[in-house]
């Protein structure tokens, strides 16, 4: 597999992978991250194809979904997470 490029975007980095018949597309935050693959066929050739494929709604669907990972990884760690206890200090009159 070997980078074939990246789309510029402000909060995610969006990276495409070429590996024989298909092209993956990795779109990553500081938190999570989802792929999706894409065989090459008619219309999906090359690189600048799979950008135009790759555009603002596409783009939207994957942040918020990627806000759902967020919640999921925080409402589990909230379940398993030890709770948080206060140090206990002697009151100073």
């Amino acid at each position: 597999m070997r980078i074939a490029g990246y789309i510029e975007h402000p909060e995610l980095k969006i990276t495409i992978f070429q590996m024989d018949n298909r092209f993956t597309v990795k779109f990553e935050d500081s938190r999570a991250e989802q792929a999706f693959k894409f065989r090459t066929g008619p219309g999906l050739q090359h690189v600048q194809d799979l950008r135009r494929l790759i555009d603002p709604t596409f783009i939207g669907e994957v942040s918020r979904q990627m806000q759902q990972l967020h919640r999921l990884q925080a409402e589990a760690l909230a379940r398993h997470a030890p709770p948080e206890t206060e140090d206990e200090f002697e009151d100073i009159l």
